[in-house]
């Protein structure tokens, strides 16, 4: 895992750790914790922590971490 902060796929700006949230994962119905981001912008992103390869995702219920 990287220590970096990632920057917002939408605005470009930098992004800053919002924590973790357990959630059941679809693919293999393990819960596993997901590493939420967000930017100025208020922009809300996430992804798997156990996956750091893998993209950033739109969260998909933002106003459950403004």
């Amino acid at each position: 895992m990287t220590d970096e902060a990632p920057t917002c796929p939408e605005c470009s700006q930098p992004m800053k750790s919002g924590g973790l949230v357990l959630v059941k994962r679809e693919d293999d119905g393990r819960r596993t914790c997901r590493s939420l981001w967000r930017c100025a912008d208020r922009h809300i992103w996430w992804s798997w922590a156990d996956r750091p390869d893998e993209p950033l995702e739109v969260c998909p219920v933002p106003q459950l971490f403004r």
